[in-house]
């Protein structure tokens, strides 16, 4: 079982971890995994396999602790999350407009149709081409 845990401090973060269980497999941390974090994980969820945190706090974690995870069968991994705002319409969505643009239909018939404002309409079709 995989498991996210968000703090904004390190207390919280300690506090939030001693919730883990024996179930637990992955874990995921948003502040850079510590010697005490690691600890943490260890006593509470004695079967994890990996711990995943930021890439960006990934080359700020002590060599100590990724030697003496090694050694224990565990992997610490940076986890690339998507950044940004979620897109509001997928690939599907963008390419059926581009299909019916380029068979002609009218841009406001499209936007009636797949009801996405008419601004956007003109956006996924002639910004987009890029």
């Amino acid at each position: 079982m995989k498991v996210r845990v968000s703090a904004k401090t390190y207390d919280e973060l300690l506090r939030k971890l001693s919730t883990l269980d024996e179930n637990v497999t992955e874990v995921y941390v948003s502040l850079r995994p510590t010697k005490e974090v690691v600890v943490k994980i260890l006593e509470n969820a004695p079967n994890v396999r990996r711990i995943s945190c930021p890439p960006s706090l990934y080359p700020k974690v002590s060599k100590r602790v990724i030697y003496a995870l090694n050694q224990l069968g565990i992997e610490l991994i940076p986890e690339k999350r998507p950044r940004g705002r979620p897109r509001k319409y997928d690939e599907k969505t963008v390419k059926l407009v581009r299909e019916m643009a380029e068979k002609g239909v009218p841009m406001k018939e499209i936007s009636e149709r797949l009801g996405i404002p008419l601004r956007t309409v003109y956006y996924m079709v002639n910004e987009l081409r890029a």
